[in-house]
């Protein structure tokens, strides 16, 4: 009789340590493949802002990435961004350009749209409204956050597309048009999709909106 109390109660143990690990492992699981878990989420409505007509949010997968924009330093590539942003050409554009740590990159709206994106000619497209004249001149440091428009290996060949740095990057003083700086949610930007492989990504992560706060 002892013994079969003793057998049972082994059974019992081996059964709730066989459902602890059985939980543990779905919930691993679930943090695993939600890479938004631990992420905040800003309402752009609850923070005050002293330029509100300079601010952009962007919704990616994780949340809103809240941006100040810099009229002062680069006023053609300001006014070339909302421009965009106010068409809602940024729209369902991916972020095709990728660098862990780095960089994320996205913009080209001819060829990054979600539904007719092309592998082969993503990151060359343009607007159709030309190429605007490189702002380089104002001071200005590209630390982490920092928001400046593409270009080909010219000078003058800004267009729509556009990079974030996830890092301090002072050799792009001098050489990028910088149009403004992520104020709240750069870890929005952490989480999207990198490779590496490769700094272009296939079936990149998409921006869902990008709208002006006022």
């Amino acid at each position: 009789m002892i013994k079969k109390v003793k057998a049972s109660l082994h059974e019992k143990i081996i059964l709730i340590f066989l459902i602890l690990l059985g939980v543990f492992a779905l919930s691993f699981a679930v943090i695993i493949k939600n890479k938004c878990l631990f992420v905040k989420n800003f309402d752009p409505q609850k923070i005050n802002y002293s330029k509100p007509e300079n601010i952009v949010v962007l919704n990616a997968e994780c949340g809103n990435v809240i941006i100040e924009l810099y009229p002062e330093i680069s006023p053609n590539g300001v006014e070339r961004f909302k421009k965009l942003i106010n068409s809602k050409s940024y729209d369902n554009v991916a972020f095709h350009r990728v660098i862990k740590d780095k960089l994320v990159q996205a913009g080209d709206i001819q060829f990054g749209k979600k539904d007719q994106i092309d592998y082969g000619k993503i990151g060359t497209g343009k607007s159709g409204l030309g190429n605007i004249k490189s702002e380089i001149d104002a001071e200005f440091n590209f630390d982490k956050g920092s928001v400046g428009l593409a270009r080909s290996l010219k000078y003058n060949t800004e267009d729509s597309q556009f990079f974030i740095i996830l890092d301090d990057e002072p050799l792009f003083e001098g050489e990028y048009t910088p149009i403004g700086k992520v104020i709240y949610g750069i870890h929005v930007l952490e989480k999207i999709k990198y490779s590496h492989r490769s700094e272009y990504i296939l079936r990149p992560d998409f921006i869902n909106t990008v709208r002006m706060f006022k």
